[in-house]
């Protein structure tokens, strides 16, 4: 038995399997998230711990004979998190998030050192761990002096359960601190932030094996003796684990709360300039790179606590899809990563007319939001990668009419995944499998049953191209009333 814990913002969701990746059982355990200032965010990792307790509990009562067989260990994480431990293993402060933009001053001071995306291969965005430290050193400096690690959220429950200070390449990635091409700490990213390379945590490809569950930890949980525990990775590597993204021309787009298109590469490639991610992937010798977008349904449920209307109801009376709308909506509402790296820019409609109801506007939101993929597609396109094979998930995959709609603003047929288990838990549990097993992550790590592949309409498609190169307009507008 193995299983794959996937470490969100909102809390933990664990997946138990066997040998053959056949589910046995899952559980979750939620998180709340701490806003203690306007753009800050900010969780207490013992939060985490006692969500997977919970969760863990339930399958326990569900599961004890396979319980008692567990074998492995993996893990899922948000990415890009700073969890500080004192040089006793203590935890400094609360893990300042992803989406905490406190530090944009200090990703835009770091960012414009041509050495940090000479080493790093990226831009430094604010979400990022290195302006994070940055911010601290400066308005937290009693807590800076002190710093001994820094962790990523995942790592600090590797730490927790085995006792080493470990983190893998694809959450490494996300720092502004790795050599990503050369998968190992960039000295001078460090230097030219402040940092010393003994503060990194050591550094493990996410199939490999860090260690054993401590026994005093193993009989307080009631697990057996003996289980390994396998390093995991950033959530959207582990996610393409899961849906079996590991060659060059395999990727997916998510519809979750953020958006993302992610295409893995057998070589590495960057263009830091587009804003595009390029990161290492969660299994040895492979990258990936995507594109993101900070608001995706995270548009739609905006829309729907405003008008008081569910966004199934929202969306349920589109109908068919048709030619794009008259109005147009820009989903800055936390601010843009790809391709504009702007975290101040913030959303907006145009073309409002006052026949116009929430169904238009649901309407222009999921347009915007699909837009704005394109413009992650543009981005990707230019640094050479490809997407011959598109998974699309997440919650908006639900709305049919969204899915065609996508399809035919990124004129990109969309596999859409039988049911079944296919994310991060499942790719945390699969580099579980590999870890304790040897097995080569190609052959475990494949791709789920496709229940329908949805194709762009073209006899729309070039109605979208024009209201694409429309909606183009609207950031530079938007822009310049920060």
């Amino acid at each position: 038995m193995f299983l794959g814990i996937d470490l969100g913002t909102s809390g933990a969701r664990l997946l138990l399997v066997d040998g053959a990746q056949r589910v046995i059982g899952a559980a979750e355990g939620a998180c709340e998230v701490a806003h203690p200032h306007p753009g800050w965010s900010e969780q207490a990792p013992q939060d985490w711990v006692a969500a997977i307790r919970a969760a863990l509990a339930q399958l326990k009562a569900a599961h004890p004979a396979e319980i008692a067989a567990l074998q492995g260990i993996g893990f899922s994480g948000q990415m890009h998190g700073a969890v500080l431990l004192d040089a006793a293993g203590e935890v400094l402060r609360p893990c300042i998030l992803w989406n905490d933009t406190r530090s944009h001053l200090e990703a835009a001071a770091l960012d414009a050192m041509p050495v940090m995306r000479e080493a790093s291969a990226n831009v430094v965005f604010p979400g990022f761990t290195a302006p994070k430290l940055a911010w601290l050193g400066t308005h937290e400096p009693e807590v800076f002096d002190r710093v001994a690690t820094v962790l990523l959220p995942k790592d600090y429950l590797l730490f927790w359960m085995t006792g080493r200070r470990v983190t893998d390449m694809s959450d490494a990635a996300g720092t502004s601190w790795l050599d990503v091409a050369a998968r190992r700490w960039s000295l001078t990213a460090l230097e030219a932030s402040g940092m010393r390379p003994g503060q990194m945590p050591d550094l493990v490809e996410g199939s490999e094996v860090v260690g054993t569950l401590r026994p005093d930890l193993a009989a307080d949980l009631g697990l057996p003796a003996g289980v390994q525990v396998v390093a995991g990775g950033a959530d959207n590597a582990v996610s393409a684990c899961g849906v079996g993204a590991l060659k060059a021309g395999q990727g997916f787009v998510s519809l979750g709360t953020s958006g993302v298109l992610l295409a893995a590469r057998d070589d590495f490639g960057a263009d830091p300039g587009s804003a595009v991610h390029s990161f290492c992937h969660a299994v040895p010798g492979r990258w990936y790179q995507m594109g993101v977008i900070l608001a995706a349904t995270d548009s739609l449920n905006w829309l729907s606590r405003i008008t008081g209307r569910s966004p199934a109801d929202l969306l349920g009376g589109l109908g068919a899809l048709e030619a794009p709308g008259r109005v147009r909506f820009a989903p800055y509402l936390s601010g843009e990563r790809t391709p504009h790296n702007d975290s101040a820019v913030r959303g907006g409609f145009a073309g409002l007319d006052i026949a116009h109801g929430p169904q238009d506007l649901a309407r222009a939101v999921i347009e915007g939001v699909s837009f704005a993929l394109r413009d992650c597609q543009q981005a990707l396109m230019a640094t050479g990668t490809a997407l011959d094979q598109c998974l699309a998930i997440g919650g908006g995959t639900r709305s049919r009419y969204w899915v065609e709609l996508l399809a035919s603003v990124l004129n990109q047929p969309l596999d859409l995944p039988a049911k079944g288990e296919f994310g991060a838990a499942l790719g945390a549990a699969r580099l579980a499998i590999c870890g304790v097993t040897g097995a080569d992550p190609d052959t475990v790590m494949t791709r789920p049953g496709i229940g329908e592949t949805v194709m762009p309409r073209p006899d729309l498609i070039p109605a979208y191209d024009d209201a694409y190169a429309a909606w183009r307009e609207l950031y530079p507008s938007l822009r310049v009333l920060k």
